[in-house]
This record gives C-alpha cells, sequence and structure tokens, in this order.
C-alpha cells in the first residue's frame, strides 16, 4: 500500500484535520485563559509586595507563566480535541459512511495522528526554545522575591556549596572551567558547627586549588564589628563544576544545554540518571500529541444510537488520562534512580500505544 493510501481522500484528510486541530487550539485557548486568570489570582499579591512593581511586572509574569501552561496542558488538550472530533463525526454518522467506503480504522485515523504528529513538532521546538527560557527567568525572578533580576539571563545564579564546614553562596556565576568568575560571594565561616564570621566579597576567580576573593569585608559574629580585610583565598579544594553545575534544572533548559551539562556531569564524576531520564522525556513527552487520537478512537466506532457513545467517550478520557498518571509516575521513579533513564521516558508510551491498539481492535466493530 503506498502512502497516500493509508489516508482517506485529500478532501476528507483535511477536513477531520481542520476539525481536530481547531478543537485541540479552542480548548488549550479556553484552559489557559481560565488557569492564567487563577494563577494571576494567586501571585499578584506577591508581585506588588516589592516596592514599585505594578501592572507591568504582572503582564511580565503572565507572559513568563503562559508559555509554561500551554506546554503542560497541550497533551491534555489534544485529547480533548480528538475526542469532541471523533465523537462529533460518529454522531453525524461520518465514521460509518467512511468505513463503508472501504476505510478500515487506521486510515479514519491517519489524518488525526498526523497532525499529532505536527503538533508533537511544534510542541518540542516550543517548549526548547520558549518555555525553558521562559522557565529559567521566572525560576530566577522568583528567588529574589519578584525583585528586578540582579543578573543576566543565561547565568547560574544562588548557588550553595560546602567547603570545611564552611558555607559558600554566590549570587552570580559567569564562564566556565577556571574561567568561570563569581560576583557577590558571601562565605559563612563556622566554627564547631556555630557560626564565627561572615566574609563578603564582590568578585572571585579560580586561584591554583581554591578562589581568590577581592573588595572583602568581614563581620566578627561575637564582636559584631566589620572589618575589611585584604584579598584572600576561600573555597580550597572546591571544583568549578561544583559552582556551575551546582543545581541543573531540566525544565529551565533546553535539549541541546541539558545534553551538555549532562556531559560536564559525567566528566566530572556526578550521578546523572535523572537528568538522563529528563532528556529523554523531551522527546517522549511531546509525542504524546501523537499518542492521543489513538487513545480517544474508541469514541469514534461502535453505533452512535445505541446509546453507548458517552460511554464511550469517558473510556477515551479515562484512558488519556492513565497515560499522564503513568507518564508522571515513570518519570517519578526515573528520578529516584528505581527506573533506568530510557525505560522511565519511554515505557509508558509504548505501553499505551500497544494498549491503544488494542482497544481499537477490539471495539472497531
Amino acid at each position: 500500500m503506498s502512502l497516500r493510501g493509508l489516508f482517506p481522500s485529500p478532501t476528507v484528510s483535511l477536513y477531520m484535520a481542520r476539525l481536530f486541530v481547531f478543537r485541540t487550539f479552542a480548548l488549550l485557548g479556553a484552559l489557559v485563559l481560565v488557569l492564567t486568570s487563577l494563577d494571576l489570582l494567586t501571585e499578584s499579591a506577591g508581585i506588588l509586595a516589592y516596592p514599585g512593581n505594578g501592572n507591568a511586572e504582572i503582564l511580565r509574569y503572565a507572559t513568563l507563566r503562559v508559555p509554561q501552561i500551554i506546554s503542560t496542558f497541550l497533551p491534555y488538550s489534544v485529547l480533548g480535541g480528538a475526542i469532541f472530533t471523533l465523537a462529533q463525526l460518529n454522531q453525524n454518522s461520518e465514521i460509518i459512511a467512511l468505513k463503508s467506503g472501504g476505510l478500515s480504522a487506521h486510515q479514519v485515523l491517519a489524518p488525526l495522528m498526523l497532525s499529532g504528529l505536527i503538533v508533537a513538532g511544534l510542541s518540542f521546538a516550543f517548549n526548547d526554545r520558549i518555555v525553558s527560557r521562559a522557565t529559567s527567568t521566572l525560576e530566577q525572578w522568583k528567588k529574589v522575591e519578584f525583585a528586578p533580576l540582579p543578573i543576566d539571563r543565561g547565568d547560574r545564579a544562588n548557588v550553595w556549596v560546602q567547603a570545611s564546614g564552611n558555607l559558600i553562596n554566590v549570587q552570580q556565576i559567569k564562564g566556565k572551567g577556571d574561567a568561570a568568575q563569581l560576583y557577590d560571594i558571601t562565605v559563612y565561616q563556622r566554627d564547631k558547627g556555630s557560626l564565627a564570621s561572615i566574609l563578603t566579597a564582590k568578585h572571585g576567580v579560580r586561584a591554583g586549588d581554591g578562589w581568590r576573593v577581592d573588595n572583602v569585608k568581614r563581620f566578627d559574629v561575637a564582636s559584631a564589628t566589620l572589618t575589611p580585610v585584604p584579598d584572600t583565598i576561600i573555597g580550597q579544594g572546591v571544583r568549578p563544576d561544583q559552582f556551575t553545575l551546582a543545581h541543573v534544572d531540566p525544565n529551565s533548559s533546553s535539549f541541546s544545554e541539558l545534553r551538555m551539562a549532562i556531559g560536564e556531569l559525567k566528566a566530572a564524576g556526578r550521578p546523572t540518571k535523572a537528568l538522563e531520564g529528563s532528556l529523554w522525556h523531551k522527546l517522549s513527552g511531546p509525542l504524546s500529541a501523537f499518542l492521543m487520537p489513538l487513545l480517544g478512537a474508541v469514541s469514534a466506532f461502535g453505533l452512535a444510537r445505541s446509546g453507548k457513545l458517552f460511554v464511550r467517550v469517558v473510556i477515551g478520557m479515562a484512558l488519556g488520562f492513565l497515560y499522564f498518571v503513568a507518564d508522571n509516575f515513570a518519570l517519578a521513579m526515573g528520578n529516584l534512580g528505581a527506573y533506568p533513564p530510557f525505560l522511565a521516558a519511554w515505557a509508558p508510551f509504548l505501553l499505551f500505544l500497544m494498549i491503544g491498539e488494542a482497544v481499537l481492535l477490539r471495539t472497531e466493530e
């Protein structure tokens, strides 16, 4: 069978795809509008609590939050769009007409699944280019309690490292390896578990196996005095990767950035299983848009006049939501190290692909 033979006629395929895409994005728009409004009601008080913040900051928060909401609820919208489209076609006896014309169930679903595959590609690009950057900026903004961001996008921020019993906090890190530079450094120096002094510095660079900091001041806790001190060495034995790779957030990283960070962590001898699962999930997650028409197909086949169309719609929704539950569970188990990374990301997709095929073949007639 040729590739063209896998689909209905171009007119029918375009008609079904248009119905599916329109319902998907209409449902997504409604969800985004409602959920963004509810989120703003929750967060607006915190945004306005910082002096000088106003409507511009609320609008900025919304522009950063909307991509996250779209990314989260697009698969649900695809499921709803597929079910509503197929239920309507079934109710109007259009599915019966297509099958009477000699089309199989897979041919009937082909326009929707191809549309889902295109949506999956757009979703991957959207997550990779827009959502990751919005998430990174929003997380940094929340850390400073919606104050003006003191850092440029892409730099590491607010990193904590322990060294020789002392705690080191760096507000901003630029560069990597021995070329890394530290800004706004605070060292909490402890003696037998008690805080003895607090050392602050504006800037630090790599020096031997430690870090040379300048513009240094030391606050002595016992005497409550603040005194300037010469340039000094801190963090003996602290490697650059402990600052630059102290916290890798997969949600704030693009696919290429996360893959690069995993390689650097492996080179530093640090565990990467959870991040590898998240890396694979950046591919399997968007592909759920391809799977949803298959899981919702139970609402397409069977006689609508039998009175069981509503039951079929509920079954389709249940299968879709069970997939999302299994997907989140497998990813959580992967983060705990109970599942291998590839299995954590792909097992739910492959499992429900087989379940969808089995249900489709069982209920087609």
